[in-house]
């Protein structure tokens, strides 16, 4: 990093992490301080007490990592700055609680935190809320598409590296993003799993780097870092069912989107744009069953889980359960319907649906979108193509049912009694 002012942030994980230049003022930039007001991992912190740790302190490391795989691959200077800028700035976008609140954001939007992070970075359309910082005297920041033009980069091809669409002619560039393998994953993973005191995460990254390479435009590790890649592929899988779909953790995801999809009035507008801490304080002074549900995860008295609808279900009730996740308002509907049934009122029911998760949370039949391209007797191969045991580990689903219902204590008997049954028979 030629030249300038240089600072250094000690992070947990990498260890000093050097910015100067654009780097160092996208850090300072507003949207992007925004970012230490959102938890990475949610609301893990009440199963995981030790995981309090951010989205810009995650972003940083995806911002020292994409440099990290740019200098292994021996790319030009520019193009390494421009990966990790990208990488900085790649979560923009997301709600307060990272992932928590993603289906409420698309629901609302129709469309989820990467739309948000592209549009950000273009300046495209408004914010959609109070701009971070607004109402200090004297305090103009820079729009950061301006920001970014004064450094020489374009606001538009940053946009597009942050597409899964990939960027044409270079599919090794989308894959150090959105790839298998890629920084983002590397560092949440290590990340996650050093604050939580999970031992799945363990992930020899230096190996990873070592043995990174590029050929036929995609990035490929040697056959002496295969050890690493299958490491990785272990520690992807078992962190998702022990901790990011871990049961207590799931329940508190679940009332906290069914306060929010349930809340009006003043204080709503643009929520999305606020923090954790600022979402939570609106929250408890909502009515009814927002501002109670709110008030429940402050004080960490969780709904119980009371029944739970095995994965393997007769087609003909899977297709209505994608009829549900497809359409959440016929799902609340649901389950305010169970709530009367049990003697309760709207809200101290919620249902929650395998098939409304993440693809990459409930598992594929068919082969991993992402291939890990590794060498092996010379040739260039994709792992799961060569070891169907990894391909069985990539479409493995973390959760291990089709559908749960979670329901206030004071339901907990009534519905525990009829609860199985009439979560197997959806509207």
């Amino acid at each position: 990093m030629p030249g300038g002012v240089r600072k250094y942030i000690y992070d947990t994980v990498h260890g000093g992490i050097s910015l100067g230049g654009i780097s160092l003022d996208l850090v300072g930039h507003p949207l992007v301080q925004r970012l230490w007001g959102i938890r990475q991992t949610g609301l893990a912190h009440l199963v995981f007490p030790g995981a309090n740790h951010t989205r810009l302190e995650h972003s940083l490391g995806v911002l020292f990592l994409c440099r990290a795989m740019g200098e292994a691959l021996h790319l030009p200077a520019e193009e390494v700055e421009q990966l990790s800028v990208a990488g900085l700035l790649h979560d923009l976008g997301h709600t307060p609680f990272s992932h928590t609140l993603e289906p409420v954001l698309r629901e609302e939007t129709g469309g989820g935190h990467e739309d948000r992070t592209r549009s950000l970075v273009q300046g495209e359309g408004p914010l959609g809320g109070p701009f971070p910082g607004e109402g200090i005297r004297g305090y103009r920041p820079e729009p950061l598409p301006t920001l970014l033009e004064r450094h020489g980069q374009s606001p538009r091809e940053i946009a597009r590296l942050l597409s899964p669409r990939g960027v044409a002619g270079r599919p090794y560039v989308s894959e150090m993003l959105h790839g298998a393998v890629d920084a983002d994953r590397l560092d949440y993973l290590k990340r996650d799993a050093h604050y939580t005191g999970v031992a799945h995460g363990v992930i020899d990254h230096h190996r990873l780097l070592e043995t990174l390479d590029r050929e036929r435009g995609h990035l490929v590790f040697a056959e002496k870092g295969l050890p690493a890649v299958e490491g990785f592929l272990l520690a992807r899988s078992l962190m998702y069912s022990s901790v990011y779909y871990n049961k207590t953790v799931r329940i508190a995801e679940l009332m906290l989107q069914g306060a929010v999809e349930r809340w009006s009035g003043p204080g709503r507008e643009a929520w999305w744009q606020l923090t954790d801490g600022a979402l939570l304080a609106r929250l408890q002074e909502a009515p009814e069953t927002s501002g109670e549900l709110a008030r429940r995860l402050v004080v960490r008295q969780l709904y119980k889980r009371v029944a739970l609808l095995g994965p393997e279900v007769p087609a003909e009730v899977r297709v209505r359960l994608r009829a549900l996740a497809a359409h959440p308002s016929r799902r609340r509907e649901w389950e305010d319907e169970l709530s009367r049934r049990f003697g309760g009122r709207p809200g101290e029911v919620l249902v929650d649906l395998a098939e409304g998760l993440p693809q990459r949370a409930r598992g594929t039949a068919s082969a991993p979108p992402d291939p890990v391209w590794v060498q092996r007797d010379g040739q260039v191969r994709n792992l799961y193509e060569e070891d169907p045991v990894w391909a069985a580990w990539a479409k493995r689903s973390p959760v291990a049912w089709a559908a749960g219902l979670y329901v206030s204590p004071r339901l907990r008997a009534r519905a525990a009694r009829d609860g199985a049954s009439l979560l197997g028979d959806p509207p």
